[in-house]
């Protein structure tokens, strides 16, 4: 979600952000929708060793946050993740490359969040039966909803977007303080049930929830005393974030059977408040997932559409992906293009098709984007061990997730080497005609 957040009176009087509003950024941008939508998979994958597994994600993510941290003040510019690995590695074709695979994650996320949206929804709608047809259906309308948002050219502002963090932090703390009244120990034996590999692979394929924690890097220019507040934000919001994933997860296990967890992957965490909620518990969670997963799709539409705007501009991606409204600021190309591959995703893939491939995107992004602050080190003054240690666990995730879909899902991970290869043939042709044009000048 490559976005600048912006003052709206939600930072002090100087029109700031201060480290409080900063750290929420982050923490919205990470419990955007992803933990609702993939915390059954990641229960149903790890076994008792859930809490491991999002802990695990929570290392990755803080060794990799300290890298944006770094490169963020050093390149202060909109491209975020695109920027610091052109600049970095000073090759067009590389930043094009993860340009490519960059907007294609968002495009995974989008999806991610539109069906959990659907799956939620329908959860509500129906109460858990005959919703197969009704998931879809508002997965879509809820993304047409914030393409009409997004071209009209409006957006939520700071203060509603501050609003819907502090509510969904309020429900699922509650959630979290109350279901530990009813959590059952034997759930939680023996810890690896599914052996040891299992909840590496399971770290891998939910490590999506944890996007959304490079936002805070491009507010650094709108935020009070960014030297200071950059990299505490991004700390504090990692682990926030980790803490509350853990103790959830933790929550939802110990009150579900591992049938029920099967049966209800979709929207495990409304199904896990009804023990000691009720059915107040399990409509609360629905609207905290509601209201989480449309405020991530207003966010990410509306940043991924304006980084590929940027990318055109810089000849990494098509040209037309630049155009925008004469009178407005309004990337129309780009996001209805967006919009319509986030619908053909999420009607024609499956929730593990769909957190597999963003995560990949995310681990290979991260990846190079740790690598690149190891490049920098001396000239962002980060300690060289802090990036090497983030791009290793990165991409140690990265080879784990391809093994353990090749023996699950041989044909997904067909499909996501497909795409990766189209990404680099498409970055090819780009960069061959950017070569004629500039023989011919």
């Amino acid at each position: 979600m490559q976005q600048r957040a912006t003052g709206n009176g939600v930072g002090g009087n100087d029109g700031k952000l201060s480290l409080a509003a900063v750290t929420a950024i982050g923490i919205g941008g990470m419990i955007g929708g992803g933990i609702f939508a993939v915390l059954g998979l990641a229960i149903a994958t790890a076994g008792h060793a859930v809490a491991l597994t999002l802990a695990g994600g929570g290392v990755i993510a803080l060794l990799t946050g300290l890298s944006y941290a770094h490169l963020g003040l050093a390149y202060r510019d909109d491209g975020g993740s695109f920027t610091y690995i052109e600049k970095s590695f000073a090759s067009p074709t590389l930043a094009g490359f993860a340009g490519w695979l960059l907007v294609a994650g968002y495009v995974g996320t989008l999806a991610l969040y539109a069906s959990a949206f659907g799956d939620y929804g329908a959860s509500l709608l129906t109460g858990l039966s005959n919703s197969a047809a009704v998931a879809p259906l508002l997965a879509c309308v809820v993304l047409l909803l914030f393409l009409g948002i997004n071209l009209t050219g409006a957006k939520l502002s700071g203060g509603v977007e501050l609003t819907v963090v502090a509510i969904k932090l309020a429900i699922l703390t509650l959630f979290a303080v109350v279901g530990f009244t009813t959590v059952q120990p034997d759930h939680f034996t023996p810890v690896f049930d599914r052996g040891l590999v299992t909840p590496l692979a399971a770290m891998a394929l939910i490590f999506v929830a944890y996007e959304g924690f490079e936002l805070i890097p491009n507010a650094v220019d709108e935020m009070r005393d960014p030297e200071r507040n950059l990299k505490r934000a991004l700390v504090i919001a990692i682990l926030i974030t980790t803490v509350l994933y853990v103790v959830v997860a933790l929550v939802a296990q110990g009150n579900l059977s591992a049938a029920q967890i099967q049966q209800d992957q979709e929207y495990v965490l409304a199904v896990a408040a009804r023990p000691t909620l009720g059915q107040t518990g399990f409509v609360l969670i629905g609207l905290a997932a509601l209201l989480s997963t449309a405020s991530a799709i207003n966010a990410t539409l509306f940043g991924a559409a304006r980084l590929a705007m940027v990318m055109a501009r810089e000849h990494a991606l098509p040209p037309v992906f630049s155009l925008r409204e004469r009178t407005r600021p309004v990337p129309w190309v780009s996001l209805l293009v967006l919009t319509g591959l986030a619908m053909l995703f999420t009607l024609g893939a499956p929730l593990a098709v769909i957190s597999t491939f963003a995560s990949a995107t995310f681990l290979i992004i991260f990846t190079a984007v740790n690598l690149a602050a190891l490049k920098q080190h001396r000239r962002i003054g980060l300690n060289r061990w802090l990036p090497l240690a983030g791009a290793l666990l990165a991409a140690v995730s990265l080879v784990i997730l391809l093994v353990h879909t090749g023996r699950n899902d041989p044909q997904g991970l067909a499909w996501l080497g497909g795409f990766y290869l189209a990404a680099a043939v498409l970055e090819a042709l780009l960069v061959a005609r950017r070569g004629r044009r500039s023989y011919r000048d």
